[in-house]
C-alpha cells in the first residue's frame, strides 16, 4: 500500500470491509439460525455487499492497481459458495400444458385491508390466476373472500383452519387434481403455519408443501426503515430469524419423513443466501435457479431485488419452465413453475 495516497488507502479499507462481510455471508448458510441468529441478517444484505466489491473492483482495475485481487477473490469465492442471484438468460420458458404447473402466491388477503388504493385489486388477483391457470395454486396469506371465485377453477383445495378470534396467516392449496391426504405445520409461538396436501397427479402422488414462515413485518420501504431505531430494529430481526430457523427444522423433519416425492413452495422470509432456505431446500432444485431469468426478485422492496418466495422440487422431478411476474398487486410477486413427474 505504499504507492496508494490517503484516500486510495482510506477507499481500500472500506472495500476491506465490504469484503470481509461478503466473505462471512458465504458462511451464513451453515450457521444454525437458533443459536446465532444475528448472523442472518448478512444473508439479507449480498446483493448490496457484491454491488459494493465490484464497484471497487472497477474501481482498482481503472487505477491498475493490485488491490484489484481483494473484491476479485471474494467476487469469485462468493460466486462459488453461494451462486449467483442474477441469472443470465435472454428469457423464460414458456409453460406447456402437458406439465404440472404450479403458482405460489403471497396476495396479502386480497388487498382485504385496502393496503392498496385500489379495490379492483382483488378481481386482478383471480384474473390473473385465471388467466394463467396453475393446475396447483398455492397462497400465502388467504382470505377467503375470494374462494367462491377460484372454486369455480379448482375442484379441490385445503385451508388453514382458525377461528375467528385469532391473529392468524392463513394458507391455502388449491388443486384440480384430487387431494387425498392433507394436514398442517402449526409453528410455536407464531401466527405463521404450513400446510401439506398429498395429490394425486394422473398415476402419481406428490406431496405440496406451501409455507409461510415468521415475518420481519417489514415495511417495503427505505425510507420506513432508516426511521426506525436501529437498536430495535436488529432485536426484531434476531427473534424473527431465530423463529425462522425453529420453522425450518419442523419443515425439514416433516419433509425428511415424507413418503411421496415432493414440492415445497411457499414464502420463506429469506433469501436463498441463508441458513433457513438451505434446511428446507436440501437436495431439491430451486425453479428460479433451474429456469429462471434476471433477479427474480418476489418482494416489492424499492431498489433492492428480494428473492423470498420459492418453488422448490423432488431432484427425481424435471423442472420445465419458471415464470416472475412484475405486477404490484400485493407486497409480493407470483411465481409459477413447471415440473415433468412420472410419465408426462
Amino acid at each position: 500500500m505504499k504507492n496508494l495516497n490517503f484516500i486510495d488507502k482510506f477507499l481500500f479499507f472500506i472495500n476491506a470491509i465490504f469484503a470481509l462481510l461478503l466473505f462471512i455471508s458465504c458462511f451464513v448458510p451453515l450457521i444454525p439460525v437458533a443459536n446465532f441468529a444475528y448472523f442472518s441478517i448478512l444473508s439479507l444484505t449480498v446483493p448490496l455487499l457484491v454491488l459494493f466489491n465490484l464497484i471497487f473492483l472497477v474501481y482498482w482495475l481503472f487505477k491498475r492497481k493490485r488491490q484489484l485481487l481483494l473484491p476479485a477473490f471474494v467476487l469469485a469465492f462468493g460466486y462459488f459458495i453461494l451462486g449467483n442471484f442474477f441469472r443470465f438468460k435472454l428469457s423464460e420458458e414458456e409453460v406447456k400444458e402437458e406439465d404440472l404447473s404450479i403458482m405460489s402466491y403471497n396476495v396479502r388477503a386480497f388487498n382485504k385491508f385496502d393496503w392498496i388504493h385500489d379495490v379492483s385489486v382483488g378481481d386482478q388477483i383471480v384474473d390473473l390466476i385465471t388467466a394463467e391457470d396453475p393446475d396447483i395454486l398455492c397462497i400465502q396469506e388467504f382470505s377467503r373472500i375470494r374462494d367462491r371465485q377460484l372454486k369455480k377453477v379448482y375442484a379441490y383445495k385445503f385451508t388453514t383452519a382458525y377461528a375467528l378470534s385469532e391473529k392468524k396467516s392463513i394458507q391455502a392449496i388449491y388443486s384440480k387434481f384430487p387431494i387425498i391426504n392433507k394436514g398442517s405445520l402449526d409453528f410455536p409461538d407464531s401466527a405463521n403455519n404450513a400446510l401439506f396436501a398429498d395429490i394425486v397427479v394422473n398415476k402419481d402422488t406428490i406431496r405440496v408443501y406451501n409455507l409461510h414462515l415468521e415475518s420481519h413485518k417489514i415495511i417495503p420501504s427505505v425510507s420506513r426503515i432508516s426511521n426506525e431505531p436501529t437498536g430495535r430494529l436488529l432485536k426484531r430481526l434476531g427473534k424473527s430469524f431465530a423463529k425462522q430457523g425453529k420453522q425450518a427444522e419442523l419443515v425439514d423433519q416433516h419433509i425428511e419423513a415424507t413418503p411421496y416425492k415432493k414440492v415445497v413452495c411457499g414464502d420463506f422470509n429469506n433469501t436463498q443466501f441463508s441458513n433457513v432456505y438451505r434446511v428446507i431446500k436440501g437436495d431439491m432444485n430451486d425453479s428460479f435457479s433451474e429456469k429462471g431469468t434476471g433477479y427474480g426478485r418476489t418482494f416489492n422492496f424499492r431498489y433492492y431485488p428480494v428473492r423470498i418466495d420459492f418453488i422448490l422440487a423432488d431432484e427425481a422431478f424435471k423442472i420445465m419452465a419458471h415464470k416472475n411476474f412484475d405486477l404490484k398487486l400485493s407486497d409480493h410477486f407470483p411465481v409459477m413453475a413447471s415440473i415433468k413427474i412420472g410419465s408426462n
